[in-house]
């Protein structure tokens, strides 16, 4: 739910703020697995975000209940983890975007093309 400090000029959540409501919905479908950060960190990768898509569609106001949905879309490659915001009340879609995120090495800060096995095995999926 937008708390005050969220709202912009014209009393609409600002739009620099969606970032974060994407990164609270990731966390917990990354905690859901598993793999959140401090087992990435344990498992040697980091994962930073390199992509970060918004579609404004409609302006979410002060103390609107809503819903921030993600669903992990891709992990072979990269995580790309899709958002959906929409109306408690109503259902009616408000925003959508995605954020992509590659696994980096700690050890040698180099990125990897393939994702680690250790995601696979998070998601219980076979390694391709």
């Amino acid at each position: 739910m937008p708390q005050f400090h969220d709202l912009d000029p014209l009393n609409i959540v600002w739009h620099g703020n969606y970032p974060r409501y994407f990164e609270h919905a990731r966390t917990a479908l990354l905690q859901d697995i598993g793999y959140d950060v401090p087992q990435m960190q344990a498992s040697g990768y980091s994962w930073p975000v390199i992509e970060l898509n918004i579609r404004y569609a409609k302006p979410i106001g002060y103390l609107q209940k809503i819903i921030v949905e993600a669903t992990l879309v891709e992990w072979q490659n990269r995580l790309k983890v899709q958002y959906e915001i929409r109306d408690a009340a109503s259902d009616e879609k408000l925003t959508q975007g995605h954020t992509v995120q590659v696994a980096v090495a700690i050890a040698s800060g180099e990125m990897c093309f393939v994702s680690p096995a250790i995601l696979f095995e998070k998601l219980g999926v076979p390694l391709p």
